[in-house]
């Protein structure tokens, strides 16, 4: 079900992602609100690497539209906490390129489950 070229590309590209996640989380400060919005994020963000892989071993393209598009839904929310995160003031700079690379990896797995949605419609 993967696309040639990019799996392990994509692999390590999300495992960066949240590797970066994680760093920015435990920078965070230590009151209680960074810290619930923090726990949030790298919930989300960590989920997204984790869905990708299992997405690799998929039975069938339903099965990888499943995990490609619960990737999808972790990407969102990731974007979100770090919207919270970023708006609060709890961390206004660190959050920018998080935010950058989710948006990119929403746009790739955005391309990658159209593209599995029309090779199911074909088949």
């Amino acid at each position: 079900m993967s696309i040639p070229g990019r799996t392990s590309d994509l692999i390590t590209r999300t495992k960066a992602f949240s590797l970066a996640v994680i760093r920015f989380y435990s920078a965070l400060p230590g009151e209680a609100v960074a810290r619930i919005l923090g726990r949030q994020l790298l919930r989300s963000a960590t989920s997204v690497g984790a869905q990708y892989r299992e997405a690799q071993r998929a039975k069938s393209i339903s099965d990888f539209l499943s995990k490609t598009e619960g990737a999808l839904q972790e990407l969102d929310e990731a974007g979100y906490w770090l919207e919270l995160i970023h708006d609060s003031g709890i961390d206004a700079v660190g959050t920018t390129p998080l935010q950058a690379e989710a948006k990119q990896l929403l746009a790739i797995f955005v391309a990658i489950t159209r593209k599995a949605k029309a090779n199911k419609l074909a088949r």
